[in-house]
C-alpha cells in the first residue's frame, strides 16, 4: 500500500509538472502520469509473502488400503 501511495504521489507531482513546464517535457511528465498507475499495480501485486502469511502445510501422506475383511 506504501510503495502504490507513492508511485500515485509521484503522478501527481507529473500532472502538475505537465502544466508548467513547456515543450517535450510536458509531453515527458503526461507520459510519466500515464504509466505510473500500471507500474503502482504491478509493485502492489507483487509483494513478497512473510514468513507470518505461509500457510502451515502436513507432513508426509499416509496410503491407507482396505483390507478385504473390513466393510464399514
Amino acid at each position: 500500500m506504501l510503495k502504490y501511495s507513492i508511485a500515485m504521489g509521484v503522478r501527481m507531482v507529473c500532472i502538475v509538472l505537465a502544466f508548467i513546464f513547456p515543450e517535450w517535457w510536458r509531453w515527458l511528465f503526461v507520459a510519466a502520469a500515464l504509466i505510473l498507475p500500471y507500474v503502482a499495480v504491478v509493485i502492489a501485486n507483487t509483494a513478497r509473502a512473510t514468513d507470518a502469511q505461509q500457510v502451515a502445510r502436513p507432513g508426509g501422506l499416509v496410503h491407507v488400503t482396505a483390507h478385504p475383511g473390513d466393510h464399514e
